[in-house]
């Protein structure tokens, strides 16, 4: 063979392993990644499940916005949620039966109306989360009980007295706030000197920092407003505090003085009672009168 056609060959082999070279380390020295396949959908049943759309606070009155509809595993349900008795999807005709039953059962507990609209209306009991399902143990519906009962504390009693735009700070007083309730009465005191009977008056805090559940029937105030002007507020106490303050009705006209919202921590129940009280002495007309406050 010719000697010159023998290096041309030689050349032209290393060129060509020099480019296949080049090329692999410009694609990154790896090679092209085999296509994944598509994983397959899955065929696992799913129930649609009635859950909160914001987190709920005690006391608060769901309305039609507040919940909705949202796909649960099938096999994960618990009995206590609030379903549409669908699963999706269904594959086989036993199980698409007993999804109708359990539907049309549930249909039958609520009334005939979808479950959205039976709990419209409901008062929280427990706390609820967004996405948490919503169950009957953490809802009150209509006829089950009130809202009182709902809001109040553990051993805590619903008291109601009445009160004036004067005796509730003008009317400043509002459901949520704390106060503290102070009774006035009247007494007979025998003056210095001549002996003679004196008109005194004596005001004496019952309790103290108590929060106030509703004025009249509003158990919370409209957006924006800054008065409520009531008759009759219903303030939240302990057994003890409810006999004090009927006590103190029976002997005379009770007055709210609003607390400061930094004192929502502070003692809360019967005001410490006070052994010395400070005698203010006013004259009107040629009559002495005494106002015996605490200090």
């Amino acid at each position: 063979m010719n000697p010159l056609r023998v290096m041309i060959v030689l050349v032209a082999a290393v060129a060509a392993i020099g480019l296949a070279v080049v090329m692999q380390k410009a694609m990154g020295g790896k090679p092209a990644p085999a296509p994944v396949a598509e994983a397959a959908p899955s065929n696992k049943p799913m129930t649609q499940v009635l859950v909160a759309k914001r987190d709920l606070a005690i006391g608060d009155r769901l309305a039609a916005g507040d919940v909705a509809w949202q796909p649960w595993p099938s096999d994960a349900v618990n009995a206590a949620f609030i379903t549409n008795g669908a699963a999706e999807p269904v594959p086989t005709k036993a199980t698409a039966k007993a999804a109708k039953a359990v539907g049309e059962a549930a249909g039958t507990m609520i009334g005939g109306v979808t479950p959205e609209k039976a709990v419209e209306g409901a008062i929280v009991r427990d706390p609820i989360l967004s996405g948490e399902p919503i169950t009957a143990r953490k809802i009150v519906r209509g006829g089950e009980g009130g809202y009182l009962s709902v809001v109040l504390g553990p051993g805590k009693r619903a008291m109601a007295v009445p009160v004036t735009s004067e005796t509730a700070v003008g009317g400043f007083i509002l459901p949520g706030d704390r106060v503290d309730v102070i009774q006035t009465r009247e007494a007979q005191s025998v003056g210095e000197g001549d002996g003679a009977s004196v008109k005194q008056t004596i005001a004496e805090t019952i309790v103290q920092n108590v929060r106030v559940l509703a004025l009249d029937q509003t158990t919370a105030a409209e957006k924006d407003a800054k008065t409520i002007v009531a008759s009759t507020a219903t303030l939240e106490v302990g057994p003890i505090e409810a006999e004090a303050l009927t006590r103190a009705k029976a002997g005379g006209p009770v007055t709210l003085t609003l607390r400061a919202y930094t004192d929502l921590g502070g003692p809360s129940g019967l005001a410490a009672p006070s052994q010395d009280s400070a005698v203010v002495r006013i004259n009107r007309g040629g009559q002495t009168s005494s106002i015996s406050v605490r200090p």
